[in-house]
């Protein structure tokens, strides 16, 4: 396994990171979720990331059980914004929901710190300068090491930036956008911002939920026991369960295949191929994946895959 600086800080993490949105969902159980972050502790990963709004908290839960005797080893992520209530002050960025969000979290993790807290969205509604300074505030406590961000465009991300240097606060580390084959977007601005400042890009969904995969059939529904027929997985299924992207599973696997490599292990190299990435969040519901997934990161592409890739 390789590891790399997040961001311009000095912290380690793997470039492939466990993600554990599938965590709690019930179609994959605690016990394998806790023996699939056994299984990539085991193959080098050390990086985790989570998020209050996966399955209202269970995901965290499930983690912090997993990690418990052995916390100093893991660099765990989690995420806040979502709505964890009714109430108007029970979503956002404001600095009564970030602390108590950041408290909540704490205590499903099991842990007294937060290495890598990130902001699961922007919110137009309360002031940068406020969210910005209760998450300095938090890092001053220890109960948060780093902070970053997610679903940021460039222009919110260099806004940050700014209000940070301005202010003086801990700034992002990071930023978590969507990133996949069918969708690309965050190379036209979000690239060059990240590399021009120093900002690590830990993408998700580049599996596009799993389609990509090719555990799926066109002619036929989800199982019932996979990620893409769970409630939570719909909207990846809206989006990505389309012809074109079955087409390029055909490709996937005639490349793959001549590689002698899986399917997951391939869009992961593609996806590390790419110099602003610094580590990919992927999922895995049994042990074997988590093992195949992490040993990805030693799969070296020829030029001309990368670019047969990116065409598609």
């Amino acid at each position: 396994m390789d590891y790399v600086r997040l961001g311009r800080s000095g912290l380690k993490v793997s470039r492939v990171c466990v993600g554990t949105n599938m965590f709690g969902a019930g179609y994959v159980d605690d016990d394998r979720a806790i023996s699939v972050i056994d299984a990539a502790f085991d193959a080098g990963i050390n990086f985790i990331d989570s998020a209050d709004a996966y399955n209202s908290g269970h995901s965290e839960v499930v983690v912090g059980r997993a990690i418990s005797g052995h916390r100093h080893d893991f660099v765990v992520a989690t995420k806040g914004f979502i709505a964890t209530g009714p109430g108007p002050n029970d979503v956002g960025l404001s600095r009564k929901h970030l602390i108590n969000a950041v408290e909540a979290s704490l205590n499903r993790l099991r842990t007294d710190y937060i290495d890598l807290y990130q902001v699961h969205y922007f919110d137009p509604d309360t002031p940068l300068e406020e969210s910005l300074r209760t998450l300095d505030d938090l890092v001053r406590q220890g109960k948060i090491r780093y902070i970053g961000c997610s679903n940021f465009a460039a222009w919110q991300l260099m806004k940050a930036l700014w209000v940070s240097d301005r202010q003086g606060f801990e700034r992002f580390e990071s930023v978590q956008p969507e990133y996949n084959l069918g969708k690309r977007d965050i190379e036209d601005e979000l690239f060059a911002a990240c590399l021009d400042q120093s900002v690590g890009i830990i993408p998700y969904q580049i599996f596009m939920g799993g389609v990509l995969t090719g555990r799926y059939s066109p002619e036929a529904p989800p199982p019932s026991d996979s990620h893409m027929a769970s409630r939570h997985a719909q909207r990846a299924k809206d989006t990505y369960w389309t012809d074109r992207t079955f087409e390029m599973v055909s490709a996937l696997k005639e490349i793959a295949s001549n590689l002698e490599i899986v399917v997951p292990q391939l869009l992961i190299a593609w996806t590390l191929s790419k110099p602003q990435i610094t580590s990919v969040i992927v999922g895995a519901s049994r042990p074997e994946q988590a093992e195949s997934n992490a040993h990805a990161v030693s799969v070296q592409l020829p030029s001309e895959i990368v670019a047969r890739l990116d065409a598609l």
